[in-house]
């Protein structure tokens, strides 16, 4: 049996199925679980339309020469190239396939990336205006106040301190001490395991302790699900069975971001917002930038591992700062 055949067999018996699910269990973070499953999925649907043409280096190689043509960006690719990766790597080590066969496959050379993607990040005012645009919601009778509070200290936590939104969920009242004179997020464990401590600005300060005073909450997770009263949510059971613990979800912190960022007019020509979680924390890191900070600093308050990666995240706003076609001067002549 050739390493084709043997591949479609084992289609033909849902198996790779099953190695999916030890592909995703390899990996730590939710948000690259669900990437990584939803690449695979996708990945033996297109192998499944294109006739099962044998699960080798050539095959994905065809894969990947598809993904550039239907657009895909550079980064979505080399994530799926990466999770097929460890899809032969998987499926060889359970005697699925041959290690020769694995070992192509795992030989498939990612698309290069030049460049930086710039993202989009908030100057100071509109930071300060989306911050505060839960309360103004609130006066204008749109949420409720414990609403109103709550967002506004996930948004003044997420600008402030430049948490990953799965960060934000997981923060709990017992992480924030009084360190050297000063308040800090202490052994946040984020990214890839990675323990930090992180300063908080006293607004910040100012924003969870009135979401402390209005929720009552004062140990545990510190930012939790809400009613459609507006009151906690608590611990329930859903329609589906399923018991929820009143925490909010990582999920939830992006839809909390992008209704706000809505209401505060950050939004294009179609009325979809330009701003999302993850540009609160580019933000965080312009606004530190701007204002002084140096890159290790930086660096320790995004959590990366290298002072590199901190320099490729700032590159955007660095270069925007004074650029070239600012040193050409025109006079255009009026009607």
């Amino acid at each position: 049996m050739t390493p084709e055949t043997q591949l479609t067999t084992i289609q033909d018996q849902s198996d790779w199925y099953s190695i999916i699910d030890l592909v995703t269990q390899s990996v730590d973070s939710p948000h690259s679980k669900r990437a990584y499953s939803r690449a695979l999925l996708d990945f033996l649907e297109w192998y499944d339309e294109n006739g099962r043409s044998g699960f080798s280096k050539a095959t994905i190689n065809a894969y990947r020469e598809q993904l550039l043509m239907s657009g895909k960006s550079r980064s979505s690719i080399n994530q799926a190239l990466s999770a097929i990766r460890k899809l032969a790597s998987e499926a060889a080590d359970n005697g699925m396939v041959p290690p020769t066969l694995a070992y192509g496959v795992e030989r498939v050379k990612g698309v290069k990336q030049t460049g930086v993607r710039a993202g989009n990040w908030l100057s100071n005012s509109d930071a300060e205006a989306l911050i505060n645009t839960p309360i103004r919601r609130f006066n204008n009778d749109e949420i409720y106040y414990l609403k109103a509070i709550r967002d506004q200290a996930i948004l003044a936590t997420m600008i402030g301190t430049g948490l990953r939104r799965a960060e934000v969920a997981s923060l709990v009242w017992e992480m924030i001490q009084k360190r050297d004179g000063r308040f800090a997020i202490i052994d946040l464990v984020g990214k890839r395991g990675r323990i930090r401590s992180i300063g908080i600005p006293i607004w910040v300060i100012d924003a969870l302790n009135a979401w402390k005073t209005a929720s009552g909450v004062r140990n545990g997770r510190i930012f939790r699900a809400l009613n459609k009263d507006g009151q906690l949510a608590g611990s329930v059971k859903t329609k589906g069975n399923y018991k929820t613990d009143g925490n909010l979800t990582p999920q939830a912190i992006y839809n909390i971001v992008s209704e706000n960022v809505t209401y505060a007019g950050l939004v294009n020509a179609q009325g979809e917002p330009t701003i999302t979680a993850h540009d609160l924390r580019r933000t965080a890191a312009a606004l530190a930038l701007k204002g002084g900070a140096d890159l290790r600093q930086i660096q320790q308050m995004l959590g990366h591992s290298s002072i590199t990666t901190t320099e490729r995240y700032l590159e955007p706003m660095r270069s925007l700062e004074v650029t070239a076609p600012d040193f050409i001067q025109i006079e255009l002549a009026s009607l």
